[in-house]
């Protein structure tokens, strides 16, 4: 099973058994080669991957260059993109998860990599940071751009295409979740680019995420005692939309795009879509989109107290509803801001779907307990009859019991992708709309919770 590749299934099905299939595996899939994550990246199959300065110290720095390059969508076609990505490597979509600590100097230097050849009418760009007090450009406040008529051109000082750079720096002042992003920028001479909005180069992918860890230390998403998380279970959902009558716009570098006419028919979480998105981080078979979706935990005992931590964001231009089935997250933070009274109180709130509208973040805490603790043990059963095979339909992820840590043998001629016999919690874009990759079903921005048994298990 582990040498299943998604791309090779992808044919447009409605997603029904057969694809679910081509699922490389949620927690056995595939291992990316070691050469497909950076030195400074966390090489987690699942969960964050950070990308941090590999000096370290309080003085991060990280080199951002601009690429173009495609990515693959669930109904078999592919997407032109931009990108940031670190280090001068190849294009990636999102950019990279920057990772620094509260109170640190943090200093990012963007290089335009974009030429007239690629793409064409190559914009100039800058970057704005969200939440991030005092940012300076090549060493001076960061402010907005006007031409001598006084037409704003850009949020910040741009890198001119053709190898521009600008140097970007900040203190991380707070912890939390914040985006980074395109502030768009116009050439200083020759021909204006086409493409040269913030609202088009965010909408072409330039835009990554940026985790400031607490003074408190790594495994709190905030400097109070309320946020702590089992560190191991940190995960990401960025939240994003493609209309591909823009990117074909983009790529054609002929005309300008009414954004007026703009109307996604993709919808992306952590720039895949289902199943991809439930592929290990750094799958060989995506190497423009690094980072997969899938949450693994364990249930909630003595053993395992502290809960994982969802990282929410989106750069969409609607709200998104994601809705994590079987149970609330709690809600503890948005926009980098621990949600908290005047006087510091627990103001956190439990919630079934979390609402994450455009430019927001979201932190929400939640685990999974196993409340009946039911086993085939006697007394301990299901109190319910199973029914005959012939009336049901046998899932993928299904592993011949419905008992936490317990397989059986499966029915002729049923595969399954179930290892260990863990759970499979579906967590999914509640806009069911947006479930779908231009009509096709179940391809969108959906995800699974996997609930390994407690440790120790016998999973891979």
């Amino acid at each position: 099973m582990r040498g299943i590749r998604l791309a090779r299934a992808r044919t447009g099905l409605a997603l029904g058994a057969a694809s679910v299939l081509v699922i490389g595996l949620l927690a056995g899939s595939v291992r990316a080669p070691a050469t497909a994550a950076a030195a400074n990246e966390a090489s987690n199959r699942s969960g964050i991957a950070c990308t941090t300065d590999a000096a370290g110290g309080t003085h991060p720095t990280f080199d951002l260059t601009t690429r173009a390059g495609y990515i693959n969508l669930a109904d078999g076609t592919t997407a032109y993109m931009w990108g940031f990505s670190a280090d001068g490597k190849a294009f990636q979509h999102p950019g990279p998860v920057l990772c620094v600590n509260e109170g640190d100097t943090v200093t990012i230097v963007l290089h335009n990599a974009f030429t007239a050849s690629a793409p064409k009418s190559a914009p100039a760009v800058s970057m704005i940071f969200p939440g991030q007090a005092n940012v300076r450009a090549d060493g001076a406040p960061s402010q907005p751009v006007f031409d001598g008529s006084g037409t704003l051109t850009s949020l910040a000082k741009p890198a001119q295409p053709g190898g521009g750079t600008v140097t970007y720096s900040f203190v991380a002042g707070q912890p939390g979740t914040f985006l980074y992003e395109s502030g768009g920028g116009q050439k200083t001479s020759g021909t204006p680019s086409l493409y040269s909005s913030p609202e088009i180069q965010v909408r072409m992918g330039l835009f990554g995420s940026l985790i400031v860890r607490p003074a408190m230390g790594a495994n709190f998403v905030y400097d109070r005692a309320d946020s702590r998380f089992e560190p191991s279970t940190e995960f990401m959902l960025l939240l994003s939309e493609i209309d591909p009558n823009l990117n074909a716009k983009v790529l054609k570098g002929t005309a300008a795009f009414n954004l007026a006419n703009y109307h996604p028919r993709y919808w992306l979480i952590n720039g895949r879509q289902f199943p991809d998105s439930i592929a290990d981080n750094f799958a060989s078979w995506l190497p423009s989109q690094p980072y997969g979706s899938l949450a693994t935990i364990h249930p909630h005992d003595a053993t395992n107290p502290w809960p994982a931590v969802d990282r929410y964001l989106s750069v969409g231009t609607l709200d998104y509803p994601f809705h994590p089935h079987g149970n609330n997250g709690k809600v503890i933070g948005r926009d980098g801001v621990p949600i908290a009274s005047g006087e510091g109180d627990d103001m956190s709130f439990d919630k079934f779907a979390v609402n994450i509208g455009p430019g927001q973040t979201w932190d929400v805490l939640f685990d999974w307990k196993d409340n009946e603790a039911y086993s085939p043990t006697p007394g301990h059963e299901i109190p319910a009859s199973e029914p005959d095979l012939q009336n049901v339909t046998i899932g993928m992820f299904y592993g011949g019991s419905p008992y936490l840590g317990v397989t059986e043998p499966m029915p002729p001629g049923i595969q399954t992708l179930n290892e260990c016999g863990e759970f499979y919690i579906i967590a999914h874009n509640h806009a069911l709309h947006q479930l779908t990759s231009w009509g096709v079903t179940m391809t969108g921005p959906i995800t699974y919770t996997r609930v390994d048994p407690p440790l120790p298990n016998h999973c891979p």
